[in-house]
């Protein structure tokens, strides 16, 4: 008979995921280390999760924070544009920078054919667009294409996080975020 799952073991399991990937990278992961890391085996790794990838996106998933929340509700351009900005702010420091280095690796670890991680991307992804979308509509009811609007702003504030992570240069990065939202917020007038 196999063993009942200890769910808070579980959830600790987890939380240890989602830093090792962080400090580790995804690219070479393997579950030996992970597991050594984790203090625990592979054979409990499997024993929880099923597979490496599911491991990962039950991890991701526990780890998500209700961020199209953010965008939800707001019919104002000042909100958004600072909703954006403080998104930015929060993702380049402390837990929520932790889980988003995460989902950077597996957003781009789902762009390989075939890969385990692309629904759980696609998810990810619009579960950001979508709300985004819905507040360019109540800002400017006249906004021509708001998803292709909200995707720019999505994608675009995705990108600059990744490149001062790789660059570190705070200053050039928090003036592009700035032009950014500047150019894609419809303002009345």
């Amino acid at each position: 008979m196999p063993r009942p799952l200890d769910h808070a073991r579980r959830a600790q399991l987890l939380e240890g995921v989602i830093a090792y990937i962080a400090d580790h990278g995804l690219a070479e992961l393997s579950l030996r280390p992970l597991a050594d890391y984790l203090g625990t085996s592979s054979r409990m790794l499997i024993h929880y999760f099923g597979t490496k990838e599911a491991m990962l996106v039950a991890a991701l998933e526990s780890h998500r924070p209700d961020i199209g929340a953010m965008f939800t509700g707001i019919d104002d351009p000042a909100t958004l544009a600072a909703r954006l900005s403080h998104s930015f702010d929060r993702n380049t420091s402390g837990d929520s920078a932790v889980s988003l280095r995460a989902l950077l690796q597996v957003l781009g670890a789902a762009t390989v054919p075939g890969s385990p991680f692309r629904p759980y991307a696609t998810d990810a992804i619009q579960a950001l667009v979508v709300p985004m979308a819905e507040s360019l509509r109540r800002i400017d009811p006249s906004l021509p294409d708001p998803e292709a609007s909200a995707t720019l702003l999505v994608s675009g504030v995705r990108g600059l996080i990744m490149d001062w992570w790789i660059t570190g240069d705070t200053a050039r990065v928090e003036r592009a975020v700035t032009l950014l939202v500047t150019q894609a917020i419809p303002v009345h007038n």
